[in-house]
């Protein structure tokens, strides 16, 4: 029974106003409506065990990404793609990267640096913070006793070994092998391996055998030893540069002793190749197997292979399927493949579009910086964005970037410590002259970017699980 005070003072104001007062309900929604409201904070986080990152610039939370600790229950493979421009913290990502890895004693990291400045790689100063000396891979300086990484190393097996040397030669010519040439140069691994046993076997004598094929090989195929010889002679040739050419002096004697495949960091500088030329396939071909025979062990250590450039992998078929195999081992073996590329475009356009598919897809996880807005739509579509992360990435700032881990969407900003600052921007002419990690600077892009955000979400509320056309 209501108060009768209370009933009086509701006749008097009903009286006086014409209306009766009445108290306002608290306003209540459930989780679905919030995120259909702000969009950019609806995916959950990644946990708190790993590698900071940064933070998530719509939420303001720390960012933390581990491969390792998210395998399994967030994550079906621990691979990572990283696209973006020239310019916009790629490199910072991934050296900061690295080194906050190497703090966990169970890491081992490999680098293919094929880039440089200065006339040495880019990771040259991270290496020598750690005491490390980069195993640079230079063809004039291995006339004068350099590194050489032998493709006939025994630790490679007989079967790596003859698809190897299948792959070097197949992309320096730019297309398969024939049966022939196939079989020719099975017959001279096979006689090489077995005859040589005083020393390593080495390219040169995969040519000679080439160029002289055994007259037992012909009898075996019934045809003229001559037949055979012309089978093999362009085999031989491909070969030949890399003993006697322009890549000469790498790759054409024992492997180099006292590579040291048991310290943390190990960055093969390939600088001084030219990246152009199909010198930089055939290197990270042999590069990549040499370490998947030598490197990779079923042991407890969790390592990381990051590949610079590494469109020269994903666009050639046949260092593709190389790579594949690798890729799909390391998820047994503990291995997190990071491929680092400009444009998605370099990659799915080519002539290795079907093995380019199938690497992208073992990513699970994809950074995307700055991109060009049709550049952005393609690489939404290929890799089944969010609209609203699209239509963001061509307004991104340099540092931050779009994360997709496995479906989990977020916009990161990327933090640089001040001890790491000296060792990951190397690039001074960029870094004096801009403002890519001033915090003002950085701060008034992020509130710029939520309003952005915010008034797309409101526009496009309909469509938060919509992707790219």
């Amino acid at each position: 029974m209501r108060d009768p005070l209370s009933v009086v003072t509701d006749a008097f104001t009903s009286f006086l106003f014409g209306k009766v007062e009445t108290t306002r309900l608290p306003v209540r929604t459930s989780t679905g409506q919030a995120q259909a409201v702000y969009l950019p904070t609806a995916a959950p986080g990644l946990g708190d065990s790993g590698v900071i990152i940064g933070r998530e610039v719509y939420s303001g939370k720390g960012y933390i990404y581990d491969p390792f600790q998210l395998y399994g229950q967030q994550l079906p493979a621990p691979h990572w793609l990283v696209l973006g421009e020239s310019g916009n913290g790629k490199s910072a990502l991934e050296k900061t990267y690295v080194l906050r890895q190497l703090r966990f004693r169970d890491r081992q990291v490999v680098v293919l640096d094929a880039q440089g400045e200065d006339g040495v790689g880019e990771w040259n100063l991270v290496a020598r913070e750690m005491g490390i000396t980069p195993i640079r891979l230079d063809p004039m300086a291995a006339l004068d006793h350099g590194i050489r990484l032998n493709p006939l190393d025994p630790s490679i097996t007989t079967t790596g070994q003859l698809a190897l040397l299948r792959t070097i030669i197949e992309v320096a010519m730019g297309h398969g092998l024939d049966e022939r040439s196939g079989f020719a140069l099975k017959v001279a691994h096979a006689y090489v391996n077995e005859t040589i046993v005083e020393r390593q076997p080495v390219l040169s004598d995969i040519v000679e055998r080439l160029r002289h094929p055994e007259p037992e090989s012909a009898e075996a195929m019934n045809v003229a030893i001559d037949d055979v010889r012309a089978w093999g002679l362009d085999v031989a040739l491909v070969l030949d540069r890399l003993v006697d050419g322009d890549l000469r002096g790498m790759f054409d004697g024992p492997t180099t002793v006292g590579i040291d495949l048991d310290a943390p960091l190990i960055v093969f500088d390939l600088s001084h190749i030219d990246r152009n030329s199909i010198a930089m396939p055939i290197l990270m071909a042999i590069v990549g197997v040499w370490l998947e025979h030598t490197w990779i062990r079923p042991d407890r250590k969790k390592r990381i292979f990051l590949v610079e450039e590494a469109w020269h992998i994903i666009n050639s078929p046949f260092v593709a399927q190389l790579f594949q195999r690798l890729l799909k081992f390391g998820r047994r073996l503990g291995l997190s493949f990071v491929a680092v590329v400009h444009h998605l475009s370099d990659v799915v356009d080519g002539a290795a579009a079907k093995e380019a598919a199938a690497i992208l897809k073992m990513a699970s996880t994809r950074t995307i910086y700055a991109q060009k807005a049709d550049e952005a739509r393609a690489t939404g579509r290929v890799l089944g964005l969010p609209r609203w992360a699209v239509e963001i990435i061509p307004t991104l700032t340099p540092g931050i970037a779009v994360w997709d881990v496995n479906g989990n969407v977020q916009v990161v900003k990327h933090l640089v410590t001040e001890s790491e600052r000296p060792l990951v921007f190397t690039d001074r002419a960029m870094t004096e002259s801009s403002a890519d990690y001033n915090d003002d600077a950085l701060r008034a892009a992020e509130l710029e970017a939520e309003e952005r955000a915010a008034a797309f979400v409101e526009q496009h509320v309909g469509d938060s699980e919509s992707t790219v056309a």
